[in-house]
């Protein structure tokens, strides 16, 4: 399911786009893999009458409960929770059925840190948590792949973002003269 580029502005474009790290698919897959196992051992080692039959088709329904349960459901949140960082704003969006989306414009970031444990040191990824002015505070980004870069590419974006929307020294100055010399004030927006 790929993020919609119909929610994009005229302008931005997307310069990253993220699901959580796989390590969330780890789980579904081993479950997937045990259900196998399990009725394949079933089918191999109960006798094919009477009750080993009945034992056969349990063994199958807990087997397909848990692969839709356990692996299916997390596979689709995995692949329906995009981090989107465009030059403009980082969209989250999450949900398989329901969705919940929150844009968090640049110029509103105030701070944002990452945070690693060892075991997701060794794999690659940690948690990014964006600070903004707003009434909802903070958004902490859970399993943020190659998170490191991820922050210092945040980090460039609302620079860039800034500068963008800030009058360079030499603005300022040709301002000041002018409103010293008594002439109108450019617009310097453009």
């Amino acid at each position: 399911m790929a993020f919609p580029e119909d929610v994009l502005t005229e302008d931005e474009h997307v310069v990253l786009h993220l699901h959580p790290h796989w390590k969330a698919l780890i789980r579904p897959i081993a479950v997937l893999v045990l259900a196998i196992a399990a009725v394949v051992v079933g089918v191999l080692l109960l006798p094919e009458s009477g009750g080993g039959s009945i034992a056969l088709a349990v063994i199958g329904a807990i087997a397909l409960v848990a692969v839709v349960w356990l692996g299916l459901w997390p596979f689709l949140v995995w692949r329906t929770t995009h981090y989107l960082f465009t030059n403009e704003r980082v969209l989250l969006q999450q949900g398989v059925f329901s969705r919940d989306r929150r844009d968090l414009p640049l110029a509103r970031v105030n701070d944002h840190s990452m945070n690693q444990r060892f075991v997701e040191r060794l794999l690659g990824c940690g948690t990014l948590t964006i600070e903004s002015a707003g009434e909802r505070g903070q958004s902490v980004l859970a399993d943020v792949p190659d998170v490191g870069k991820v922050q210092t590419t945040l980090y460039e974006l609302v620079e860039a973002q800034h500068d963008k929307h800030s009058l360079g020294d030499g603005e300022m100055r040709d301002m000041l003269a002018d409103m010293q010399d008594g002439k109108p004030l450019r617009d310097t927006t453009t």
